[in-house]
């Protein structure tokens, strides 16, 4: 079967694609807007970009209604954003946030969760997040017009919180961690059933 992207609507390439490309790890982004308000919101269109410096991004399309997500108007005002690692303990309030909520809303009361003061960005912590990555814009692309517009925010990774223990000798502990993955449509899985498979000598970094 051969399928031409072009040919596809909105809602069938979305659901293409996000079954194609899977698990995908979860951005939980939080952010301050121009009003002083916080704002919280996932994002599963979410990699890291490079190490040295350390850079991460993410894609943020519009609301249904075509008018730009908070999270988008925050980023463009403040210049930052953090973004919080989403782990099983997480997963229904990250779920809630995802919710149409008008800008005036504070996430963080809506769910249940707790900023706290981030050092180095404007933008608030999840305190309940194992792990916390403040961030510093670094540039927002642009694809795409009307509807199917997309933005990928960049942004380097300038202070990561993580929690004590799960970072053990220079690496975060994964069997302890219990992040999960975004699938296709509502489902999500879990990342505790691990295997390992030691890479070629020569592909390792460092």
């Amino acid at each position: 079967m051969k399928i031409n992207p072009v040919d596809l609507g909105l809602r069938e390439a979305h659901a293409l694609i996000s079954t194609a490309i899977a698990p995908r790890p979860i951005a939980f982004v939080s952010t301050v807007g121009e009003d002083g308000v916080f704002n919280l919101a996932p994002f599963s269109a979410f990699t890291s970009i490079c190490m040295k410096p350390m850079i991460v991004g993410f894609s943020v399309m519009p609301r249904r209604s075509g008018q730009k997500k908070d999270t988008l108007t925050n980023i463009e005002f403040s210049k930052d954003f953090v973004i919080n690692v989403v782990n099983e303990a997480l997963a229904e309030a990250m779920n809630q946030t995802s919710a149409d909520y008008p800008s005036s809303v504070d996430e963080f009361k809506e769910v249940g969760l707790t900023p706290i003061g981030s050092e180095m960005v404007r933008a608030p912590r999840v305190a309940e997040s194992p792990i916390q990555m403040e961030c510093r814009l670094v540039q927002i692309l642009n694809f795409g017009e009307g509807p199917y517009a997309s933005r990928f925010i960049i942004g380097e990774v300038v202070l990561v919180h993580v929690n004590g223990d799960l970072y053990i000798n220079g690496e975060i502990q994964m069997s302890r961690l219990k992040s999960i993955g975004r699938l296709g449509r509502d489902f999500y899985c879990r990342t505790t059933d691990l295997f390992e498979m030691l890479r070629p000598e020569s592909s390792r970094v460092g």
